[in-house]
This record gives structure tokens, C-alpha cells and sequence, in this order.
């Protein structure tokens, strides 16, 4: 079933009229239906009727109930009587009893004036406890089992609510608002009013129907106009002026008022309510389903387009494969050298790299070391500390540039199948494959020549070979050639040969020797599958590639050695460039010291100069004494 929220937010690009197929009010209508008649499935699912009796104190909720359960089974009085929250259930046996909260003691149900009265109320229950008062089936009308928990928590969701308002006095603002919190919960509740103590007005009968009349209408402005939950004339059907007490008196033979239209009431104004909520929704999913119906229409429109667009695509993408998988493989055929020089490049750095670099870095952390070292004691203690930080000994890269491109840009293979004891494989396996071509191709006198190097660097000479070896090379060449030309000049001495062997060792040999001969043959053919090809080539590249590496080793050496020479270099520049801070550091010291002994020679002098004017100035006053001094003294 779809759910109510699937419906709204569905964007139909490029319809306006289908912008959205419901709206988000439509949305938020349907959820709150749905709670509602949540609500109603709830109430509705229920095997009992639940009344929930509200009113303020004194006003004879307890005495309704006694009426209703035909006995006084709660207590009822003048006063504040009930002071704890009374739960009442029907029983299957034939005794009533009770039990307060938290006990499962059974208790006789006379006592419930000593436990739930408020004048005379037990010590050890609490204000606003649970008493449950489990009354006899048989004495109870329309009450089935119901074990229910506190009654303030679950009486906005009770099948019946009763008001019972003193018919002394009016309607007041806390019972209303109470009623309009059930209304907001609730759809529709069932709310009777019961104008309860009726039998007061008797002590004034010349004014009975205008109370009567006045409680009448402000009853109905409640239901009718304030909560909106019944007509006028049902409205008059749930407002009963009684008197508890004369009703629990008189009541005898029947049950009667009440409980029986509550029942009736329930089910119909909830049925009536789901009813009007379902066409309504209803009403809101048919409007979703032309929409919908629209929209899938038009969407199935849109879906043609597109198969017939992916039809295309693909037709297309046919064609354009053809045409780029030839273009592939123009590619892959012009490449295939450049990609396998530069495979071959690869691995061999790695090699390289795993073999040597490891020693070039510890050789060349060794002289770094040393070349710190022997600089060392030129620094500062400030800079020497810090030394490990300003040159950092990091792990130096190598980086050899073999450059396979270029060197073996000039290989060629050669995967044809050649039989192992084909006449040119015996002819190449023992006079080698210079010698081997001038035999093939009839020269009487092959030359022995080295194949010309490639590169431009000297190599070493070969060393010569011997005579003996010349010789017998020379006279396999001699016997090969004449056999070759034997058989170039006519076809003939094959049928000549072919018979002396046959007479000389007989047909057997023969077919059996052209058996293993073929069967061999076969053998290599089938053998010579793709990844056979593959070890060839492979064997034909590296010995090509190793006669082609010797060649750059002195080149790579001298490669790597430039760069362990530049990286030590930059070593010792740094170190130096330290050095030549020490040193600017040092000149600007010592300029500060030649200026302050300048100045510290002038103090000098000048402290002299005032001495020796002091000397004079004591040799002045030491004259001054003789002179004058001692004179007067002597005088005297």
C-alpha cells in the first residue's frame, strides 16, 4: 500500500501542468488523517468501554459511579471525599475486593472509605495513589475486564468522557480546558454532561426551568459551538440533569440511561468520522492518481525517445568501434618497440637501483661525514649543534638513464618457426649466422667478420682465433657448400642418394627414421604456440639488449658518478656557505672590537693627560705649602 508520504515532491521535468503530482498541504492533510484514525483504530479496537469521569471537587463523581454500579461502592459524601485516583474493573468472580498500589494484598471493598477517603485516608498511601476496586460482572452493566494503570495518563484516549458539573453552580474554565485537550487528541469525542445534585433546584421550584434552561444553553454552546463535536439536537441528547443519589436510591430493576447510548454513540460518530476522513482522502489520492496517470503517460513518451536514441548510441558506438580498433592497432604496431624499450628501461633501474644504490649511499654518507667532521671544529658551538638540522643527511636517489630507446631502436626479431633439424637450423648451429647466410646463399668462401659495433665508443679488440679452429671451420664450410651446390645443380643426385641408402640399410630404418623424423617435426609445430613466440622473442631481445648494454657501462658509470660528485658538492657548498657566515660574523666582531679599542686608547690617553695634570697640580700645591706654608709657621 503507498504510503501518504510517497505522493508529494514527484518533478515532471517539462510538463508545467505536472509540476508536482501533490502538494506538500496535501501531504500534511493525509498525515494528520492518518494519526487520527490511528487514534480511532485504537479506541475502536478496544473490548470495553472506557468512561473517564471529570469534575471539580464535590461535585459527585463518585455518587454518578455508585448510581451506575447500583451500590455505594465509592466513597461519596460532603467534602473533599476522594483523595487517590480509583480504577474500577469488572471481575469474573462473584465477591468484590480491592487493592491498593504496590500490594497485592486483596482487600474487602467496605474499607475503601478508609483508604481512599480524604477525612479518614490511610497513613501508608500517598496522596494521588491507584486503588483498583475489582466489582463483581454480574452486578455491573456494559463493564468488561480491564486492567487499567493511572487514569490521568490514558483518559484523553477513554471511549466516554463525562463531565459531572454541580448544578448548583455554572460550567468553569478548568473543566473546559480540559475538554479542549481531549478535542485536540481525540476526533470527535463522545462527551456527555451530567448536571448532577438536580435535586437542589426542589428548594426553589419557581425558578427550576430558568436554571434548567440556563445550563441548558451554556452546555450547548459548549459542545456545539466551542468543540464542535455534535449538532444541536444531539447535543440535547448528552445533557442529563440528575441526582446521583436519588438515581443509586430509585434504581432497582434496570440499567438504564447512560451506558447504553454511550455505547452506540462510540462506534457511530467514530465510524462516521473514519467514513468522512476516508473520502477525503480519498478524494486527495484520486486527484494524486490522474496526475499520476499524466505523468506516465507522459513518461512512457520520453521513454520511446530515449530507446530510440540508445538504438542510435549503439548502432553508432558499432561503427565507431571498427574504426578505433583499427586505429588501435596502427598504434599499438608503431609503439610496440617504444613501449618495450621503455618496459625494458624500467626494470633494469630497478635493478640497478636495488644493487648499487644502496653502497653509492653509504660510501657517500661516509664522505659526507668526513667532510662535516673536518669543518666541524671551523663553526661556531651554536652552529655545530644545529649542523644536523642546516644539512640534513637524506637518502640520495641515483638516477640511471640507460636509454633504451635509442639503443635498441634498431632491433629486429625473428619468431618464424624454424624446424631444430631443419637444413638452415644445421647450417646456423654450427658456422654461426654470418657464415651460415653466405653458405645458404652459395658463396664458395665465406669471411669470418665481427658484426660492427653501433656505438661510437672504442671497444676492446677480439682476441684472434686460433688456427686449428680456422681450419676445421674452414673444411665444415668447404663440405657444407659442396653439398649445397650438389643439390642446387640437380634433383637428381637426391633420387641417386635415396637409393644407395635405401639398399645399404634397408626400409625399415628408413620409415622408421621418417617417422621419428616427422613425428618431431610435429612436435615442434605444435609447440610453437604464442607464449612460445613470446620466450623467443624475449631470449632474441635480451641477448640483443646485453651486447648493446656493454656498451654504456662506462657511460652509466660515469652518469652515476657525476652525480654522487654533484651531490657531494652541494654538500660541502653548504657546509662552506656556513663557513663564509662564521667568517662575515667573525669580520663584523672583529670591526666592533677595533672600534671599541679605539675608543677605549683614547680614554687611555686622555686619563693620562688628566693625571699627569694631576701631578702637575700636586707638584703646584706642594710648592704652594713650602712656600707659603712653612714660611708663615716659621714666622710665627
Amino acid at each position: 500500500m503507498r504510503q501518504p508520504g510517497d505522493c508529494g515532491g514527484a518533478v515532471v521535468a517539462g510538463n508545467p501542468e505536472l509540476d508536482r503530482i501533490a502538494t506538500e498541504d496535501d501531504l500534511v492533510e493525509i498525515q494528520g488523517y492518518r494519526n487520527k484514525l490511528a487514534v480511532i483504530g485504537e479506541v475502536l479496537s478496544r473490548r470495553h468501554m472506557k468512561v473517564a469521569f471529570f469534575g471539580r471537587t464535590s461535585s459527585g463523581k463518585s455518587s454518578v459511579i455508585n448510581a451506575m454500579l447500583w451500590d455505594k461502592v465509592l466513597p461519596s459524601g460532603i467534602g473533599h471525599t476522594t483523595n487517590c485516583f480509583l480504577s474500577v474493573e469488572g471481575t469474573d468472580g462473584d465477591k468484590a475486593y480491592l487493592m491498593t498500589e504496590g500490594s497485592d494484598e486483596k482487600k474487602s471493598v467496605k474499607t475503601v472509605n478508609q483508604l481512599a477517603h480524604a477525612l479518614h485516608m490511610d497513613k501508608d498511601l500517598k496522596a494521588g495513589c491507584l486503588v483498583h476496586v475489582f466489582w463483581p460482572k454480574a452486578k455491573c452493566t456494559d463493564v468488561t475486564t480491564e486492567l487499567d494503570i493511572w487514569i490521568d495518563k490514558f483518559c484523553l484516549d477513554a471511549d466516554v468522557f463525562v463531565l459531572v458539573a454541580n448544578s448548583e453552580s455554572t460550567l468553569m474554565n478548568t473543566e473546559k480546558h480540559f475538554f479542549h485537550k481531549v478535542n485536540e487528541r481525540l476526533s470527535k469525542p463522545n462527551i456527555f454532561i451530567l448536571n448532577n445534585r438536580w435535586d437542589a433546584s426542589a428548594s426553589e421550584p419557581e425558578y427550576m426551568e430558568d436554571v434548567r434552561r440556563q445550563h441548558m444553553e451554556r452546555c450547548l454552546h459548549f459542545l456545539v459551538e466551542e468543540l464542535k463535536v455534535v449538532s444541536p439536537l444531539e447535543a440535547r441528547n448528552r445533557i442529563f440533569f440528575v441526582s446521583a443519589k436519588e438515581v443509586l436510591n430509585s434504581r432497582k430493576h434496570k440499567a438504564q440511561g447512560m451506558p447504553e447510548g454511550a455505547v452506540k454513540t462510540k462506534f457511530e460518530q467514530h465510524t462516521i468520522r473514519a467514513k468522512q476522513i476516508l473520502d477525503t482522502v480519498k478524494n486527495i489520492l484520486d486527484s494524486v492518481n490522474v496526475a499520476a496517470a499524466e505523468k506516465r503517460v507522459y513518461s512512457m513518451e520520453e521513454r520511446e525517445d530515449q530507446i530510440d536514441r540508445l538504438d542510435f548510441i549503439r548502432n553508432q558506438m558499432n561503427l565507431l568501434t571498427l574504426d578505433v580498433k583499427k586505429k588501435i592497432k596502427e598504434v599499438t604496431e608503431e609503439v610496440a618497440n617504444k613501449e618495450l624499450n621503455k618496459h625494458i628501461e624500467d626494470g633494469m633501474g630497478r635493478n640497478l637501483a636495488d644493487r648499487c644504490t644502496n653502497e653509492v649511499n653509504a660510501s657517500m654518507l661516509q664522505s659526507q661525514q668526513e667532510i662535516i667532521e673536518n669543518l666541524k671544529p671551523l663553526l661556531p658551538a651554536g652552529i655545530q649543534n644545529k649542523l644536523h638540522t642546516l644539512i640534513p643527511c637524506k637518502k640520495f636517489d641515483l638516477s640511471y638513464d640507460l636509454n633504451c630507446h635509442k639503443l635498441c631502436s634498431d632491433f629486429q626479431e625473428d619468431i618464424v618457426f624454424r624446424f631444430s633439424l631443419g637444413w638452415s637450423s644445421l647450417v646456423h648451429r654450427f658456422l654461426g649466422s654470418t657464415n651460415a647466410q653466405r653458405v645458404l646463399m652459395g658463396l664458395s668462401e665465406p669471411v669470418f667478420q665481427l658484426p660492427r659495433s653501433l656505438a661510437s665508443t672504442p671497444t676492446a679488440p677480439p682476441n684472434p682465433a686460433t688456427p686449428d679452429n680456422t681450419a676445421q671451420e674452414e673444411l665444415m664450410i668447404t663440405l657444407i657448400t659442396g653439398l649445397a651446390s650438389l643439390t642446387s645443380r640437380t634433383s637428381m643426385g637426391i633420387i641417386v642418394i635415396g637409393g644407395v641408402i635405401w639398399k645399404t640399410v634397408g626400409w625399415k630404418l628408413i620409415s622408421v627414421s621418417l617417422s621419428m623424423y616427422g613425428a618431431l617435426y610435429l612436435y615442434e609445430r605444435l609447440t610453437w604456440t604464442t607464449r612460445a613466440k613470446e620466450r623467443a622473442f624475449k631470449q632474441q631481445f635480451v641477448n640483443y639488449a646485453t651486447e648493446k648494454l656493454q656498451m654504456i657501462v662506462s657511460f652509466t658509470s660515469a652518469n652515476c658518478s657525476h652525480q654522487v660528485q654533484q651531490e657531494m658538492a652541494t654538500t660541502f657548498a653548504r657546509l662552506c656557505q656556513q663557513v663564509d657566515v662564521t667568517q662575515k660574523h667573525l669580520e663584523e666582531e672583529i670591526a666592533r672590537l677595533s672600534k671599541e679599542i679605539d675608543q677605549l686608547e683614547k680614554i687611555q690617553n686622555n686619563s693620562k693627560f688628566l693625571r699627569n695634570k694631576a701631578v702637575q697640580l700636586e707638584s703646584e700645591l706642594e710648592n704652594f705649602t713650602k712656600q707659603f706654608l712653612h714660611s708663615s709657621n716659621e714666622e710665627s
